[in-house]
């Protein structure tokens, strides 16, 4: 009887690891799998240089409004809105383990994909950051102290499975 119990609780737990990685592109799709990753995360980890800090990494909210270029609410008195004015390199990285939980896995294990986006930058913009994230709607517009940014992607840098990272260029990530 045990067993049965056993094996039913291992059904239970197989079905909702299933349901979490539903809609998952193969993996070998490159750029629908890096699409369908940028657009299902929600956050990130942008990094950036900093003329007065060391490198550093920060977490912002993001929508990519269905285009695969993210958007960000940010403001101008934050460490990323002070530096973009005078230096707009910057990396945005996002996990799958952020939406997920990559079945169980460490979010370092090369099967939980990750993906970081490198750059070099509207009304459309903002619309789908304030319906991704709601709240942004209350942060305070007085002085222009928050401001729509978007990442001009240069270069991609893709893993998602056991193997090197994934080669994929701006235009075959941006291809439909």
């Amino acid at each position: 009887m045990a067993s049965f119990y056993y094996y039913c609780l291992l059904l239970v737990v197989v079905l909702l690891s299933a349901a979490g990685t539903s809609g998952r592109p193969n993996v070998d799709n490159v750029p629908e799998f890096a699409r369908w990753l940028v657009h299902k995360g929600k956050w990130g980890v942008i990094s950036f240089n900093s003329p007065v800090f060391v490198p550093q990494g920060y977490i912002a909210s993001y929508a990519d409004a269905g285009t695969g270029s993210p958007y960000f609410y940010l403001s101008t008195l934050d460490p990323v809105g002070m530096v973009v004015p005078t230096d707009a390199r910057g990396s945005l990285t996002v996990s799958e383990i952020s939406f997920d939980g990559c079945g169980g896995q460490e979010a370092q294990n090369p099967s939980c994909a990750k993906i970081s986006l490198s750059s070099e930058e509207g009304a459309k913009a903002e619309r789908a950051l304030f319906k991704a994230h709601p709240s942004f709607s209350g942060f305070p517009k007085m002085n222009r102290t928050f401001a729509v940014y978007k990442l001009i992607v240069d270069e991609i840098f893709l893993v998602n499975k056991m193997a090197p990272s994934r080669s994929l260029s701006v235009e075959e990530y941006f291809e439909d």
